[in-house]
């Protein structure tokens, strides 16, 4: 079996760009469409109206998926300031609950002394 015959010499890349076609004739380039050639008016409304109603169908599919992701991200973002307003509601009725109690006990506390004095 004889070895395979080597090249004397390998070319560069340059070399075989250079032996290529020019550009413009390996890619031509096509002339601009007349307006005879966009598709006729019904065509086009009946192609608006499909993508119109394609477009309500998947709004309508979508609809409950994005009402429980508003949702979320509703209750994520109030959190917050639902926390921050249940906190200062909850310290107003500590401070209004004691008040009221040392109202109390103070009129308690009066009316036994009265008795106690008028006895």
């Amino acid at each position: 079996m004889s070895e395979p015959k080597l090249p004397q010499r390998v070319p560069t890349l340059t070399e075989i760009i250079a032996d290529l076609p020019p550009a413009a004739a390996a890619a031509p380039v096509l002339p601009p469409r007349d307006d005879a050639e966009v598709a006729p008016e019904p065509l086009m409304t009946e192609v608006l109206m499909r993508e119109s109603r394609i477009a309500e169908r998947v709004i309508e599919r979508l609809q409950s998926r994005i009402d429980v992701l508003f949702e979320h991200r509703l209750r994520e973002a109030l959190a917050p300031a639902v926390a921050r307003l249940y906190s200062a509601m909850a310290d107003e009725a500590r401070r209004e609950l004691a008040r009221t109690l040392r109202e109390a006990v103070e009129r308690a506390v009066n009316e036994e002394m009265a008795r106690h004095r008028g006895a």
